[in-house]
């Protein structure tokens, strides 16, 4: 059947289901028979062919369906072999006959399961007269409105406009269109119109605009949640609102308030109704973004050690191009600061006129006057966060450029110097709420009892540690001794909380090291103590600052994989800003989150001294539980040509790849089937499911790209940290390969996670699958040899595993239930309770089972004597509501 028409009524996929389409039809023992499926000139029956049957009884009667079943959601589906093979998205069922029997069928694609389900849906309300019963609202409401606006244009009320103002007219609408499109259109119409001339009349407006800005992917949405109307209601929107898009407290005020700020046409506006149009500018709005709006201020704890979180870090911040002969210039620093960066670095070298400059020593990159840097970082250091900022100095300088260093850092930048030595004392550094709009520096300092004016240290020469660390790894025995060089007092007193020290190993550090002292890492150095000691590193960083730094063989300026180490819990990993690609996207997306104020506070497992990790866990965390992540790639909007690609023209082949990126147990990737020649709006329609087994540490990635002959081409890309992900039907905008929104821009998806709301699925915590006691995974103690502690927590063990008895039970128990109801076991009691209203009523309209809606878990009660289906329905119900009950009371 033909999809070339964009679907926007039920008449249209009525119309193509009279066409008739060729559909699979499933049956048992993993058989599956291609038949042509056709509606009844007369919409009487559903009929199909070739058939073995009789021709009348290979149909069935309208009148006797008594639901349409979107996914692999019965017997048939979930007990035949090819299960597996099937896309969720493309199966649907006809459940028919008093004693609901189902037909289970296949499409060619999810576009064409979605006529099939919202055209029988129609027929089930309506029946024959289903043409007639639809009044077209939706088509009135947009007629109207459009109208309103041609109105507008036709100044001179001369019923028509030129073709430049009704492309123009319709590019305000919908500002995605190109020109040339809108305009080709137009022209077509009026050659297929036989039509001379090239003004445009109001009808001519309207069929084009339906034809270039109707977008099917959401007209199937609408009527899914409508009640089969054309439109959206407050009550529709309501359920739209709670159940998918997980919003809290929704009432009938507040779909009014939705549907006053979205709805275009002055009659959706008067009688509560929203529009396909109204609906597409909601789901398009700020509030339907797939970014979490709490994170985009500061609202995690900000009162912590600053050891305890993530510091959005710059690597040689003066580079704009390679670190070996590229040009230093201070637009990096501003860049930096202005992306939320709040660690730079400063290579400082004496420079003419005894002016210290800044560039990469023994290189040839260009240089930078140091004076100039502190200024731009007195301007930019906080226009972008109010948390503390870390200059990273590396000193090369002589002491008499050095006393210029000192009067140049506390002339420009003041009192925003951190000056507050550290006590003794003190276990713990500050927290950066403590030290908001402070700058600190992080470098060598002479030992506190030192009384002189100047002493020697050991040379910070990043490259020469780098050096050492790469001739150790190439197996050479010798070992050059530390340069040492002299340093003055009055700079080594402007080090407070961040003193440079050499890392030995682990033992000694965790013997000897102060929690302002501050270790620099070569990324291979970093590599082996991720590998060989992954628990070791875990626990260090838990008091100390640690701070990575990319390999000296990065000359290209490439960056190393940040997630590499922030599984460790290094706090500052270093990135080369200048250079774009997959590890910066991960840098700027993890940093996103929490206001991207450069502070991300790490998980608990990677703070709190009684809990264990190891970096390189391969399997589930002990004490966190993992997550279902389910994405649905639905379509995508306006994907431009990538830049200086081959000579196919304006055409684009699409896929999208959705990644996970966290610990090694969570990496995982999906693609899309490519859609060919169609960048403008192309409809992928599948669906991935993913565990994740440390949320608080995941990013899921969307890339799209277009489908070569000879190595796919980057179009677009969008990272976000995973607990900052909205479930229900979202939005994501693209970014372009050096980080730019690309304009217009979006990919609509489908989120839904186990533990949060809306998104179609459970609130509960864990994996909602069934799980037999064999294969629970039980919280486990760790033995810390203090006898108290042990003693204490001992007898936790048996209660918490109860609990999680008690909890997987009720589950459990819940999902042949939500089975019954034809849904998959990832769906909520509300989706249930929905999905099974239909059918509680009886041929003669009585009710055959009620919910009594008075308790928390909502009693069903039969009606005299219901169905043997319904009464399988009672029957698993009462058994989640007795394990709900005994769940509850425990809690």
């Amino acid at each position: 059947m033909p999809t070339e028409k964009k679907m926007s009524s039920a008449s249209d996929c009525i119309n193509a289901m009279v066409d008739g389409s060729e559909l699979k039809k499933v049956r048992s023992n993993s058989r599956v028979y291609h038949r042509y499926f056709l509606l009844d000139a007369d919409m009487q029956s559903l009929r199909w062919e070739p058939s073995k049957k009789e021709s009348e009884k290979a149909k069935i009667d309208i009148k006797s369906v008594k639901e349409v079943r979107t996914g692999k959601n019965t017997d048939m589906f979930r007990t035949n072999g090819t299960y597996d093979q099937i896309s969720e998205d493309c199966a649907f069922s006809v459940i028919y006959g008093e004693n609901y029997e189902s037909l289970d069928l296949v499409a060619n694609s999810a576009d064409v399961a979605n006529i099939w389900v919202t055209g029988l849906r129609y027929l089930i309300s309506y029946g024959k007269h289903t043409l007639n019963m639809i009044e077209g609202s939706q088509n009135s409401m947009r007629s109207s409105w459009l109208g309103e606006l041609f109105d507008e244009t036709d100044v001179n009320n001369s019923k028509q406009v030129s073709i430049c103002a009704a492309v123009q007219l319709v590019k305000k609408l919908n500002p995605g269109v190109k020109n040339v499109k809108i305009e080709l259109k137009f022209k077509e119409f009026h050659k297929a119109k036989d039509k001379t001339g090239s003004d445009v009349t109001k009808e001519e407006f309207i069929e084009v605009f339906h034809d270039l800005c109707t977008r099917p992917e959401i007209y199937f949405l609408l009527v899914q949640f409508s009640s089969n109307k054309e439109f959206l209601d407050t009550k529709d929107l309501m359920i739209f609102l709670e159940a998918e898009q997980g919003m809290a407290q929704v009432s009938e005020e507040t779909s009014l308030e939705v549907i006053q700020s979205y709805e275009p046409s002055r009659e959706g506006q008067l009688k509560g109704w929203l529009s396909l149009d109204g609906f597409t500018n909601y789901l398009m709005s700020s509030e339907c973004h797939i970014f979490d709006p709490e994170q985009k201020t500061a609202c995690q704890d900000m009162n912590q050690p600053l050891s305890h979180y993530y510091i959005n870090a710059s690597h040689n911040t003066y580079l704009i191009e390679d670190q070996f002969r590229g040009p230093s210039d201070i637009t990096g620093y501003i860049r930096a600061l202005k992306m939320g960066c709040r660690s730079v670095e400063l290579d400082v070298w004496d420079g003419p006129d005894n002016e210290p400059v800044i560039y990469t020593g023994h290189t040839m990159t260009s240089q930078i006057v140091f004076r100039s840097v502190i200024d731009i970082i007195n301007k930019y250091a906080f226009v972008a966060s109010e948390f503390p900022l870390l200059l990273c100095l590396e000193n090369h300088c002589s002491l008499k450029q050095q006393r210029v260093m000192f009067q140049h850092l506390k002339k420009i930048l003041g009192d925003k110097l951190y000056l507050d030595p550290p006590k003794p004392e003190e276990f713990y550094l500050p927290s950066p709420f403590e030290m908001k709009g402070r700058i600190l520096l992080k470098g060598k300092k002479l030992s506190t009892n030192f009384t002189g004016s100047e002493g020697e240290v050991t040379d910070e020469d990043e490259g020469a540690e780098m050096s050492q660390r790469m001739t150790i790894e190439s197996g050479e025995p010798q070992t050059p001794a530390p340069k040492k060089f002299q340093l003055s007092k009055e700079l080594s007193d402007l080090v407070t909380l961040c003193k440079s020290v050499e890392f030995k190993d682990f033992p000694t550090s965790f013997q000897n090291q102060r929690p302002w002292e501050l270790c620099s890492f070569n990324e291979v150095f970093a590599s082996r103590c991720a590998s060989e000691f992954p628990g070791d590193f875990v626990n260090y960083n838990k008091k100390f600052l640690a701070r990575v730094n990319p390999s000296p063989m990065r000359i290209d300026s490439s960056n190393m994989n940040p997630q590499d180490f922030w599984k460790c819990g290094c706090q500052i990993v270093a990135m080369n800003y200048q250079t774009p690609g997959l590890m910066m996207d991960l840098n700027i997306g993890w940093f996103r989150q929490n206001g991207n104020c450069g502070y991300v506070l790490r998980p608990a497992i990677m703070r709190e001294q009684v809990s264990y990790f190891s970096a390189n866990t391969k399997d589930s965390v002990p004490g966190v539980s993992p997550q279902l992540l389910h994405i649905k790639i639905i379509s995508g909007q306006n994907f431009p040509k990538p830049k200086g690609s081959g000579a196919k023209g304006d055409v684009v082949d699409p896929y999208v790849y959705v990644e996970i990126h966290g610990i090694p147990a969570d990496c995982a990737e999906q693609r899309t089937k490519t859609v060919t020649q169609n960048g403008d709006n192309p409809l992928f329609d599948e669906s991935f499911e993913f565990q994740v087994n440390l949320p608080e540490l995941a990013m899921v990635r969307f890339v799209v790209l277009d489908d070569e002959y000879i190595g796919d081409e980057f179009i677009g890309q969008y990272t976000i940290p995973f607990e900052c992900l909205q479930p229900g039907f979202r939005h994501l905008p693209l970014q372009s390969l050096t980080g730019e929104v690309l304009p217009h821009a979006w990919l609509f998806v489908h989120v839904a996670i186990t533990n949060r709301r809306g998104g179609g699925k459970p609130h509960k915590r864990g994996l909602s699958v069934r799980k037999g006691k064999r294969s629970r995974e039980y919280a486990s103690m760790r033995v810390l040899l203090i006898k108290a502690l042990d003693e204490v927590f001992k007898t936790a063990v048996v209660p918490l595993r109860e609990a999680t008895d008690l909890r997987e039970n009720m589950q459990n128990a819940i999902v042949p239930f939500k089975e019954l109801c034809g849904l998959s076991a990832m769906a909520n009691l509300k989706q249930c309770i929905l999905a099974l209203c239909p059918r509680l009523m009886g041929p003669d309209g009585s009710p055959l089972l009620v919910f009594d809606l008075r308790d928390q878990y909502p009693n069903l009660e039969p009606q005299g004597v219901p169905p043997e289906v319904l009464k399988k329905v009672v029957t698993t119900y009462e058994a989640g509501h007795r394990n709900f009950m005994v769940d509850h009371k425990v809690q």
